[in-house]
């Protein structure tokens, strides 16, 4: 909205709307830009409350301060305050992260506030005519200097305090006395490949550089001393060169396989693929079998005729690992299959990621029957009824808890007719996999596994935040008919983001753009005794 329109606006007895030439009414909530002239030195409360506004036009006036109160305008896209007496600027203008353009040109600024740098979107910034550093004036004007600017500013921004501890969630106040316990960590780490200026702009230059998120990572890891540990995203050069020696260190083992494509370059290109790594602490467990699932191999062996099998799931070369261990200082000497995936990434291929779980549901089952015989019986409905060895499943599913995967997981079954196979022809794969406890035709898919989802409840309100997306991505599943959870590592308080104005991760204190999950569990003894006085619920048994 501009000078004309606004002056006739305030003509108007009603003082809230306007109209277009075709004479259609315009409210003034509706207004996506805006312009104020007129030798204008102080700005009306009133303004803060125009949050529709894409682009605010001040220029040309006589403002010496701006208030702070301007951020509450954070769907703000250009800001033209060139040509005013501006002094300085306000450290909340770096709230203000939708800003594209903003144009402070021909005022009396000495300095920028270091908080200008977290506008990671700002792609226009004017600053001549500004009494500023030389430096800071060369900088803009050289080759992509806007983000040379912003990222040295967002360098020096100061970091705030280290979050709290995540809180210990104890699920079972008094497990069994001589249960054997152990517990899983799973985390996607965020391949070094991935991790860009361009995709995680809000985060400082320094902070997303691979020897200092690894070191993170490792630290964290190493604090927590999980039994187990799926990591995914792991490099293939960061598993052999520097996560397996570390963790070798620390009484570890580990097994890993790279995404499907490493076998199709150059040995010198290899390093530079992610996958999926597995890694044990050896006083605990010892590996039996392992086993690699490539998902587009799969797919090409059964695509059954279908155009899209072989054209939107057999190019998804995500993989999933699994690996047959065993106690090593339990008299029982347990056995567990502990299963690691990564799902494809994109949210318009529900379909594909759907097919990629029923395929690793089928080839667990495959693993389990060969090389652990007798470990699934059929009970009613076809499902498992009593597992001779658990099962644990820790993936990535990029995938919402409202998913057809979700439901698959947590149901073991669902109709071929489900809204997110897309309507895709793969007809001849279903049909064929889907079959009832007889092994008659049926319109339903199933798995014989008798899951339970860790993290079920809403404690854990996210495992991957960014700026442009924030929800539960990552999960444990579990056999619930061989294996107990005793707990799990809770969540850092929303209240601690806000405050510190945190809008995603990467950041200093969080090298990853996942959270990692921990649970502990027992393997089920129904002739082990109670242990009276179990940690409290919300006892901090690991360190963060």
């Amino acid at each position: 909205m501009h000078e004309g329109q606004e002056k006739e606006t305030k003509k108007r007895s009603d003082g809230c709307s306007s109209q277009n030439r075709d004479g259609s009414r315009i409210e003034k909530k509706d207004w996506t830009e805006l312009e104020v002239v007129g030798s204008v030195r102080n700005l009306s409360p009133k303004l803060w409350t125009f949050t529709n506004l894409l682009a605010l036009y001040l220029n040309d006036n006589k403002l010496t301060k701006l208030p702070p109160e301007i951020s509450l305008l954070n769907r703000l896209q250009k800001l033209e305050l060139s040509r005013n007496m501006l002094r300085n600027i306000p450290v909340e203008l770096g709230d203000m992260l939708e800003l594209r353009e903003l144009h402070l040109n021909g005022n009396s600024l000495r300095q920028l506030p270091n908080e200008l740098g977290r506008l990671f979107q700002l792609r226009v910034l004017g600053l001549k005519g500004n009494p500023l550093p030389v430096d800071f004036l060369s900088m803009v004007e050289e080759t992509n200097g806007v983000d040379k600017l912003l990222g040295w500013l967002l360098a020096n921004i100061t970091v705030c305090p280290r979050p709290p501890d995540r809180p210990w969630n104890q699920l079972v106040p008094e497990p069994s006395k001589d249960g054997y316990n152990f517990t899983v960590m799973s985390y996607n780490i965020l391949f070094e490949k991935y991790c860009t200026k361009q995709l995680y702009g809000y985060c400082p230059a320094w902070a997303l550089r691979w020897d200092y998120r690894k070191a993170e990572i490792l630290k964290e890891i190493v604090q927590y001393r999980p039994d187990i540990i799926s990591l995914q995203e792991i490099g293939t050069d960061a598993f052999h060169s520097e996560f397996l020696p570390e963790l070798m260190k620390n009484g570890y083992n580990g097994i890993f396989s790279p995404k499907s494509r490493a076998k199709t370059m150059p040995e010198e290109e290899r390093g530079w693929v992610d996958g999926c790594a597995i890694f044990w602490h050896t006083a605990k467990f010892h590996l039996i079998k392992e086993h690699l699932v490539e998902f587009n191999q799969l797919a090409a062996a059964h695509a059954e005729g279908s155009e899209d099998m072989l054209n939107r799931v057999m190019l998804r070369d995500n993989i999933g690992i699994m690996a047959l261990l065993e106690s090593v200082d339990s008299p029982a000497k347990e056995k567990i299959v502990v299963t690691n995936a990564h799902i494809h990434w994109d949210p318009e291929f529900k379909d594909v990621k759907l097919i990629q779980v029923v395929m690793l549901m089928r080839e667990l089952t495959r693993f389990m029957h060969e090389y652990a015989p007798g470990s699934l019986g059929k009970g009613k409905n076809g499902l498992t009824s009593h597992s001779n060895i658990p099962s644990i499943i820790c993936a990535d599913l990029n995938s919402l808890p409202d998913s057809g995967v979700m439901e698959f997981l947590n149901k073991s079954k669902i109709s071929i007719d489900h809204p997110d196979f897309q309507d895709m022809s793969y007809a001849g794969f279903l049909s064929k996999y889907a079959c009832n406890e007889n092994g008659k035709k049926s319109n339903e898919l199933s798995h014989l596994h008798q899951l339970k989802q860790a993290y079920a409840g809403n404690q854990m309100s996210f495992t991957n935040f960014t700026y442009h997306f924030t929800g539960k991505l990552d999960y444990i599943f579990y056999t619930s008919d061989s294996l107990l959870q005793l707990g799990e590592l809770g969540a850092i308080p929303e209240e601690y983001f806000k405050k510190h104005k945190i809008i995603g991760f990467p950041h200093p204190h969080f090298p990853s753009d996942h959270m990692p999950l921990l649970v502990e569990f027992e393997f089920i003894n129904k002739m082990s005794q109670p242990l009276r006085n179990g940690p409290s619920s919300q006892q901090s048994m690991f360190p963060r």
